[in-house]
């Protein structure tokens, strides 16, 4: 699902709404965590692109190599690029060791909520790292979710890669942001690389943990939403009941806490 006119106009556009609020809060510094993915790879290059000290950073937990090693290439080109650019690896693969041994000591009922709650882990102690590295540098962290993820179905990690200050590309379609990336000049591996949150020590894809596509997604979020079932192809159903999973289920994180207020 493409809205895009021109791409030129986005880039300029998206580049200034950062930098404005750089200005407007007295922001000294950007920092990205790179998975390797379009997402992350087109979220720094924007940053970049602002001239303020950017800070890229690499989060490795035992990362197959696959997706290590297009997290390694984005950030090398990135610092080749722009001479305000900041390359960061921090290894987080024994932190993550010792933290699941002490999990481990308690008792675990169900695996399978076990190895998702170990996936989650895994984007908060990125978060944590993410967040120390920008209060050291008077900095903000920058979100690279995109919109089907965002507003959506959810899909990512409460207080994990959720925990952000600025949301540069949230409002565009995954389609979106891979025009923007080619447009800018991303990698063709990364621009080719099957979407994939990096929190399993398995190549599962974000489409393998979600059940459809993002592009069929996008399309339920457009058009399949406004339109009546018995309209709907047998994959438009499929597809659209997928989206009412995930978005219902993960409400929770697109909302506001729940709070209690006096005099209610």
């Amino acid at each position: 699902m493409d809205r895009i006119n021109n791409y030129k106009k986005l880039k300029t556009d998206i580049i200034t709404w950062i930098s404005d609020y750089i200005d407007a809060n007295n922001i000294e510094s950007l920092v990205i965590g790179v998975s390797g993915g379009i997402d992350s790879a087109v979220t720094s290059y924007l940053c970049a692109e602002t001239g303020v000290d950017v800070y890229i950073v690499g989060l490795p937990i035992n990362q197959i190599p696959s997706q290590e090693n297009l997290s390694d290439l984005h950030l090398q080109e990135l610092e080749n690029k722009f001479p305000n650019v900041n390359l960061l690896k921090i290894e987080l693969s024994d932190v993550f060791k010792l933290l699941k041994l002490t999990l481990d000591n308690h008792n675990i009922k169900n695996k399978d909520r076990y190895l998702l709650s170990l996936a989650n882990t895994r984007s908060r102690l990125r978060m944590t790292t993410l967040y120390h590295v920008a209060s050291m540098n008077s900095g903000i962290v920058v979100g690279t979710g995109n919109k089907v993820e965002d507003y959506g179905i959810g899909f990512y990690t409460k207080y994990g890669d959720g925990g952000i200050d600025i949301a540069p590309i949230a409002d565009l379609y995954k389609t979106e942001v891979y025009n923007l990336g080619k447009y800018m000049g991303v990698n063709q591996k990364i621009l080719e690389a099957p979407p994939t949150d990096g929190l399993w020590d398995d190549e599962r894809t974000d489409e393998n943990q979600i059940g459809t596509s993002y592009n069929s997604l996008e399309w339920i979020m457009e058009n399949g939403l406004n339109m009546p079932f018995d309209q709907l192809s047998i994959q438009q159903r499929k597809d659209l009941k997928i989206y009412q999973k995930f978005n219902n289920q993960n409400q929770h994180k697109m909302q506001s806490v729940p709070t209690f207020f006096l005099n209610q």
